[in-house]
């Protein structure tokens, strides 16, 4: 008589700049037989780092952290490991901040509120070769259309515009022409249906367009 074959235990990496977010992630994983935390990061770049080093089965990362931003510790990670499965986590539900995520390469998308309730799945699923969406998050990509968004410079205008300053002001800051920051904020207000330069902020800033410092 053999004995069963012992579990494959999930190596998990968690990358996060909030110790509450990481303490309360560690604390529903312990509990699991087959998920193990190997390690936690408290930045992009050292996530980066800690995935070299321990090579995890699934990581959890956060896309706001200081240092390094988790969409880029994540397209770090992909240049060298490409199977690397990872899921982001964020306390935002953007349109941009989901589209920047997919880009990158990323197996799952979820939203730090359901961490609680989710997060033990959504482990379970990518380290399976499933792709993990939400309802909301997949009806968010399936209204995205390419043709409307914002070029870089368009959004370095925005940006700008967020922080108060006036098209002279911005022209200054650009070195360009206030004709051809007007013409950037008309642009801006049709691409994002706007009816003024506050509404264009706002929606922006909802759908994770530009962020706040």
């Amino acid at each position: 008589m053999t004995d069963e074959a012992a579990p494959q235990i999930i190596r998990v990496l968690c990358a996060d700049d909030h110790p509450l977010v990481r303490k309360g992630i560690v604390a529903i994983l312990s509990n699991e037989a087959d998920i193990e935390l190997v390690a936690e990061a408290a930045n992009g770049r050292l996530a980066v780092e800690l995935y070299r080093k321990h090579q995890p089965d699934v990581v959890l990362m956060d896309l706001r952290m200081p240092d390094l931003d988790g969409i880029s510790a994540i397209k770090q990670i992909r240049d060298e490991f490409p199977d690397a499965k990872i899921i982001a986590l964020t306390s935002f539900d953007g349109d941009q901040d989901i589209y920047r995520a997919l880009e990158a390469g990323v197996r799952g998308y979820l939203l730090k509120e359901m961490v609680h309730t989710e997060v033990l799945n959504a482990v379970r699923k990518v380290f399976a070769g499933q792709k993990l969406m939400s309802r909301e998050v997949a009806d968010r990509v399936a209204g995205y259309f390419p043709q409307n968004a914002l070029t870089p410079r368009e959004t370095e205008v925005l940006s700008l515009v967020a922080q108060g300053k006036a098209n002279k002001e911005i022209a200054a800051y650009l070195g360009a022409a206030s004709g051809t920051v007007k013409i950037h904020v008309q642009n801006i207000l049709a691409k994002l249906n706007a009816s003024d330069r506050t509404q264009a902020v706002t929606i922006a800033l909802q759908r994770g367009i530009i962020h706040l410092k």
